[in-house]
């Protein structure tokens, strides 16, 4: 199997599919209940944080998290790890728009 998978260059897949699902066993659970994996592409692995918070914390847990990826995964399997935070809530509601920056003008 292991042969096969190295002549199908499947190899990286595979391991980045076990690092989607073994995420809570590679990085520890009160770290996964907050940030998720969400992408892989071109050796960068994309994860969403559930608050800026951990967004910030992921980020300065970055070389220590490559490090463990290289560990699980391979050398260099992952070069890059993106970390984002949550999605911004949508000011677009109703079936007309306004031109301009919208209710945010008024924050300060």
């Amino acid at each position: 199997m292991d042969r096969l998978l190295l002549d199908r260059g499947w190899n990286v897949d595979v391991a980045i599919g076990a690092v989607m699902g073994r995420w809570a066993d590679i990085v520890g659970s009160n770290v996964a209940e907050h940030c998720k994996p969400v992408t892989f592409s071109d050796g960068v692995l994309t994860v969403r944080a559930d608050s800026t918070a951990w967004t910030t914390q992921m980020r300065l847990m970055s070389s220590s998290i490559l490090g463990r990826l290289d560990t699980e995964v391979g050398k260099d399997a992952v070069t890059e790890l993106r970390v984002q935070g949550p999605s911004a809530p949508s000011w677009n509601r109703g079936p007309r728009k306004s031109t301009g920056p919208g209710p945010r003008d008024t924050y300060g």
